[in-house]
């Protein structure tokens, strides 16, 4: 890969994002807008962004909010959506997603983030982060708009991995704690496991298993499990944490976000059906904007790959300022916290669970019953 510097000071006292400019459906300028928008709001952010020198040159230079902030790492090639995974590992080390990764491997830059094709980026941070000693799939946990006083819920896995057993499922809970915790200061986050009903005897005989595999071990890990949760309970108040597979969390997150286009769109269309309707909207005009902001998919932009040595934020292929600016956002709210050392410390605590169960042992506070 070829690494070209600049003689900026991107660094200086903030903390380094690392962003694949070239992995969104809008193209380049449309993420160099959105860091834009994160450093006019955030003086403590500094980037540094990987794409074509002489494109990345001209955005950044039109962008006066970014000089002195953006350091520009040359990457000529690009990763599409169509490429298949395998590929990319064979022939992407000249890419902006792999230079992207690169740098938070070197310790460079504290979190990456990329618009690009999600499997082809999971691989990617797989192979060049590596996963968590006792992690076996890693998981992208994503935001959910609710009504629980955090404003969002966390469900994952959101589609890094369509399979899952009752251990995955496991250490997905205890990810979804420690996210919850970092990203939400939830000291005693409340666990649900996705299934068709909330009866016990309801279910796979995966998620039965994970149901008593999770249940066990609530209260030494340090969360509230609520039991099986439906799917109506997403955006409600039952749980903080969410845990499905990654087949069904991915239906489920587009789903999601195409009931809210299309409530926004009918919205439209029914003050816009009557003059009287149209005059109703000028009257609720600050109302409509304020439900607008919160319900819109672009501001709970940002998908976080959990399980690995680096912290990595998906945002959607499709984002456009706003929704880089919002991924952005989740990325330095994560860096400030420690995310990735608090993480791998909840991770190694379920390896020592895991030890536990396959002793036919319970640890209790630190204690062994």
């Amino acid at each position: 890969m070829t690494a070209v510097r600049d003689n900026t000071q991107a660094g200086a006292g903030r903390t380094i994002i690392s962003v694949d400019a070239m992995g969104g459906d809008q193209g380049p300028a449309t993420v160099v807008a959105g860091i834009a928008r994160s450093a006019k709001k955030n003086p403590e952010i500094g980037f540094i962004l990987h794409g074509p020198r002489e494109v990345l040159e001209r955005l950044v230079a039109k962008r006066r909010v970014l000089a002195g902030r953006c350091e520009i790492r040359h990457a000529p090639d690009v990763v599409s959506m169509q490429d298949k995974p395998s590929q990319v590992m064979r022939h992407g080390r000249e890419t902006s997603m792999w230079s992207a990764l690169e740098s938070v491997r070197n310790d460079e830059a504290t979190v990456c983030v990329s618009c690009g094709n999600t499997g082809a980026l999971m691989l990617m941070s797989v192979m060049r982060l590596r996963k968590l000693p006792g992690i076996y799939r890693p998981a992208i946990a994503v935001m959910w708009p609710s009504q629980n006083p955090q404003r969002f819920n966390i469900m994952l896995d959101g589609g890094a991995d369509i399979r899952a057993d009752a251990k995955d499922l496991m250490q997905y809970a205890l990810m979804g704690t420690s996210y919850a915790r970092n990203g939400f200061c939830l000291e005693r986050p409340r666990i649900g496991l996705l299934n068709v009903g909330t009866e016990e005897h309801k279910g796979r005989a995966e998620l039965k298993e994970a149901y008593d595999l999770i249940a066990a071990n609530a209260d030494s890990a340090g969360f509230e499990f609520v039991g099986f949760v439906e799917g109506r309970d997403l955006p409600g108040t039952t749980c903080d944490v969410i845990v499905t597979d990654g087949f069904t969390g991915n239906v489920a997150l587009k789903t999601g976000e195409g009931v809210a286009n299309l409530f926004s769109d009918l919205l439209r269309e029914a003050f816009a059906f009557t003059p009287l309707s149209r005059v109703a909207s000028l009257l609720a005009l600050t109302s409509l904007r304020r439900m607008k902001k919160r319900i819109d998919p672009r501001r709970a932009n940002g998908g976080v790959f959990l399980g690995l040595n680096g912290t990595v934020v998906k945002s959607h292929g499709a984002a456009d300022a706003t929704g880089v600016s919002a991924a952005v956002k989740l990325a330095f709210q994560l860096a400030q916290t420690g995310f990735s050392e608090k993480l791998a410390a909840r991770v190694a605590s379920a390896s020592m669970l895991d030890q536990d169960i396959a002793t036919g042992t319970t640890t209790t506070n630190g204690e062994n019953e």
